[in-house]
């Protein structure tokens, strides 16, 4: 069931129309369907701060109950856009969990992302609400583990640079974005202490 399509006169739209009772109603033929409208989960942060070593252990923990998903598998070419906000790539995968949700399974999408990235964008109707966590981690420790990447991710000083200011803004607004985003700070905590915050966080999220 595509989300995009009327399952009446087959009309498609980028602009979906979501009624507050989660019932889409297409533009063209009026037509009205019900669709699991269920709650999107985030784990964010910079890059660094610990967000793929959790994916990894939050799969196996997860698994009975939710699909965890790492955005950087869609980081492709033809989702790049030119201008620097990479709205076609927020755009799909917004598109591919409200697909998965309706199979019943809510997703946990770990990825670099801020809530200005997503709300705004037409397919957020799609779902309750979504949550999001940020993991975050003291500055030098943070560079010292970018410098550690290898080669191929190409993470130069001024590159580093721009991910440490980047990493300043959300500790200090994150409290202040719409919605919020709940930090955690990974610089210290061995990696399945991570795991376990995380998971409590994703399933104390209200259903």
């Amino acid at each position: 069931m595509n989300l995009l399509v009327c399952e009446r006169c087959g009309e498609r739209t980028d602009h979906p129309r979501v009624e507050a009772d989660a019932v889409i109603r297409c533009d063209h033929c009026g037509h009205r369907w019900p669709f699991r409208r269920l709650a999107l989960r985030c784990v964010t942060g910079p890059s660094g701060t610990g967000k793929s070593a959790v994916t990894r252990h939050l799969v196996d923990s997860l698994a009975d109950r939710f699909v965890v998903l790492e955005q950087d598998v869609l980081w492709q070419a033809g989702l790049r856009d030119d201008d620097g906000d990479h709205r076609a790539f927020r755009s799909a995968w917004l598109r591919m969990a409200a697909m998965i949700h309706q199979n019943g399974r809510p997703v946990v999408l770990v990825g670099t992302v801020v809530p200005q990235e997503f709300e705004p964008l037409p397919e957020r109707p799609l779902f309750e609400r979504i949550d999001y966590l940020c993991l975050t981690c003291d500055p030098a420790v943070l560079a010292e583990r970018l410098r550690a990447r290898p080669a191929w991710r190409q993470w130069d000083e001024p590159r580093i640079a721009e991910m440490l200011e980047y990493a300043e803004w959300i500790r200090d607004d994150a409290a202040l974005f719409e919605p919020p985003m709940t930090l955690l700070d990974t610089t210290r905590a061995p990696v399945d202490e991570t795991v376990r915050a995380v998971r409590e966080w994703v399933l104390n999220r209200r259903p």
